[in-house]
């Protein structure tokens, strides 16, 4: 059966702390001007009370802020209030192991959650869907022991629910890869892809403008690898040979790391390496912190079943490598020194294989499950005492049903890929998952459908003006903007208003409603609302006094060439004028007020905040602290405290001198009476402790012996 994997759960639930961090910490920095009172989309307007009991708007709209009149919180604060909360968690479980419990990976869950609710276009992002989903999954796999003051390291059911991770991970990777070619977007079937993407994105890195002057034979292949990754790879996830699934991870942290150096792409990347360590197992994990027990000795001749799995190991590579050449035209050009290569199928060929092995895929997955839930079942047969075997079995009755739940409703959105598959599926299933849709306890994913700036970069920039003739542009801290700033590095913060403005240039500004109230906001001159544009009112161009008109061009931009200058450029963009795509506005303008009415984002009056309550006046006191900071510093901060406090720790815990002799262990009541499973290894073991007894008497003999005389201490320990 092998050991249970407790440092792979352990690395999981600590970097799905790490991620909630990130998403907290992020967000609490930007409430104030995409939701505060004179926000760009204040939250009040999505939460209106329409005369129900507080359960049932709890039911109808799960969120926790319908709490906050009661705390005497106005919308706004309350959200603050969550945020803070959820930092102030996530931060304890990173930094103590024994607070990554089921149940505050729960308060996590409710607190995202509930912001995810009223967070409107700005929250509307795969990766929150993402953190939402695997916080569910924390909350299955994490341990529960703070309501207990002794609780087994390792349940016997808990292989079952840590199962759940690696089906969200294929989830994830198979959808990407596959809708990249079912959406039809020649730059993914012309393998040009990332000729564009560099450069595209949203907010790229200084390696960006590295990768993207990379040569095209280069480019088309890594478009290639991308596909091998996401879509062959992850079939490997299920592997039963070890090293076939830690090949799998690697692979997929590889990728992610990739995306990593060339792209900001907030806790999204760290989340997916996260879940890829579903992949891992007890004994490699434990080989990364020089704690491995096995013992690698070579023997010859190899076993028979050793051998065959080295030859079927060495065939699914073989298989890889030929089914990468043979739909992907890979050929060495010794002529021109170069790796061509090319889609050598049609989209017909490709929808009829996705249409052939959707359901197959779900039945791998599924013998996969019923392999974990097998094995458990034998963990629970091997506890000791009849009461801890019962209940055991109860456990894992409760949390295989739970399970295999969850699996049944993650086929909906899993089979979104192809519609066929999704009609064949039970209508009970589809009722179960239209039951728990509204809380985001599983999603549909599929990243980088379609290639956007072929033609070169949308950006909008944003001008103002005090006289209609003289205009000065609003730059922004990360968005593309003056050519000659090189670009950030932000991640895992995310920037959600220049995400937006990023969508909000690939199409009219009246694709965007926000927009027009982003306008209105910085003619009124809202100090929340321009600390999401530049955190040192000293850049914001109209810091002494709003701009009395502002306008928005849109601009294409590109990367220039390494044969435009040298290696380090000074102009790391070049741009050209395309259109006007905000019209020249002032306040109290008709065609502006006609925008606001028409999207309801006309101001109303709100409730009067309270000063005298202590929440209130400590919620202000805490974001007076953190204005003159931005996203990346607060969050770098957060992790540095936690990686010097480890690093503390780990010194504090070094042994000094030598290494103490190991004790053993029996097990304790509740947990399996033979991790290595069998009666044989019972006896040895029972076998090593005694001799390992012995020694310790022996050697406490001679150290008494040879007090006062090291040579006679010598003699008898001899």
């Amino acid at each position: 059966m092998g050991d249970p994997p407790l440092r792979p759960r352990s690395l999981f639930l600590a970097g799905l702390a790490a991620a909630y961090l990130a998403a907290f910490a992020s967000l609490y920095v930007q409430i104030p001007g995409l939701y505060g009172r004179d926000g760009i989309l204040p939250a009040r307007k999505v939460l209106r009370l329409n005369g129900k009991g507080l359960w049932e708007q709890l039911r109808d709209f799960p969120t926790l802020l319908w709490l906050s009149p009661h705390l005497g919180l106005d919308t706004e604060l309350g959200m603050e209030l969550l945020c803070l909360l959820g930092v102030l968690a996530s931060f304890g479980a990173l930094l103590f192991e024994p607070l990554r419990d089921s149940l505050l990976f729960a308060l996590l869950r409710m607190l995202y959650l509930s912001l995810y609710q009223v967070g409107q276009v700005f929250l509307y992002f795969q990766w929150d869907s993402l953190l939402l989903e695997a916080g569910f999954l924390g909350v299955l796999v994490a341990p529960l022991h703070l309501l207990k003051w002794r609780s087994t390291a390792w349940r016997a059911h808990d292989g079952i629910t840590f199962w759940l991770v690696r089906w969200l991970l294929f989830r994830l990777m198979f959808a990407s890869g596959v809708v990249k070619l079912s959406s039809r977007c020649p730059t993914w079937w012309g393998l040009t892809a990332l000729i564009y993407h560099y450069e595209t994105q949203c907010i790229p890195t200084p390696s960006a403008w590295f990768a993207h002057q990379l040569p095209v034979w280069f480019q088309k292949f890594s478009v290639v690898a991308t596909y091998v990754i996401e879509i062959a790879i992850p079939l490997l996830f299920f592997a039963p040979i070890r090293r076939l699934r830690l090949f799998a991870f690697y692979s997929q942290v590889l990728l992610q790391v990739l995306i990593i150096l060339t792209g900001n792409y907030n806790f999204f990347n760290m989340l997916t390496i996260v879940l890829a360590f579903s992949l891992l197992d007890e004994e490699h994990v434990g080989h990364w912190l020089g704690r491995s027990k096995r013992r690698h000795t070579s023997t010859w001749p190899p076993s028979l079943q050793s051998l065959f799995s080295a030859l079927l190991e060495l065939s699914v590579y073989g298989f890889l490598l030929y089914w990468s050449i043979q739909y992907f035209g890979l050929e060495i050009n010794w002529e021109k020194k170069l790796l061509d290569s090319k889609v050598a199928f049609t989209y017909h060929e490709f929808m009829t294989w996705l249409r052939a092995v959707t359901l197959p895929l779900v039945g791998l997955a599924f013998l996969s499950l019923s392999w974990e839930i097998l094995s458990a079942m034998y963990r629970c047969a091997c506890v000791r005492g009849c009461f801890w075997k019962l209940w055991a079995t109860l456990q894992w009755a409760i949390f295989a049903t739970a399970t295999m739940g969850m699996f049944a409703i993650s086929l909906v959105p899993f089979t979104y890929i192809d519609y066929e598959s999704s009609g064949k599926l039970w209508p009970g299933i589809y009722q179960m998952f239209n039951a728990v849709e509204r809380f985001q306890v599983v999603n549909s994913y599929g990243l980088f459908r379609r290639m956007t700036g072929v033609g070169g970069r949308p950006e909008v920039v944003l001008e103002g003006s005090y006289d209609k003739q003289m205009w000065t542009e609003i730059e922004f801290m990360y968005k593309p903007g003056n050519i000659s700033r090189a670009p950030p590095v932000v991640a895992p913060h995310q920037p959600r208003l220049d995400w937006q403005m990023w969508f909000a240039a690939l199409g009219p500004h009246s694709s965007s409603p926000w927009f027009t109230s982003f306008v209105y906001r910085l003619l009124q001159g809202k100090k929340d609302v321009i600390r999401l544009v530049q955190v040192d009112e000293s850049q914001y161009p109209f810091s002494a006094q709003p701009p009395v008109y502002i306008r928005a061009q849109l601009y294409k931009y590109w990367f220039t060439s390494s044969a435009e200058g040298s290696k380090d450029p000074a102009q790391w963009w070049r741009r050209q004028h395309v259109q006007e795509f905000f019209p020249t506005v002032s306040l109290g303008d008709p065609t502006l007020e006609s925008l606001l009415r028409q999207h309801g984002l006309k101001d109303k009056t709100p409730l009067k905040r309270s000063v005298d309550a202590f929440l209130p006046w400590l919620l202000q006191s805490l974001r007076q602290l953190s204005h003159p900071f931005s996203g990346p510093i607060v969050l770098w901060s957060l992790y540095l405290v936690v990686a010097t406090v480890c690093l503390l720790r780990a010194l504090g815990h070094r042994p000094r001198g030598g290494t103490a002799p190991a004790r053993h262990k029996g097990p304790r009541r509740g947990e399996p009476a033979d991790r290595g499973g069998g009666e044989k290894n019972g006896q040895v073991r029972r076998k090593e402790a005694k001799e390992m007894e012995e020694k310790g008497e022996g050697r406490a003999r001679g150290l008494g012996d040879g007090h006062g005389d090291g040579s006679r201490g010598t003699k008898k320990k001899k």
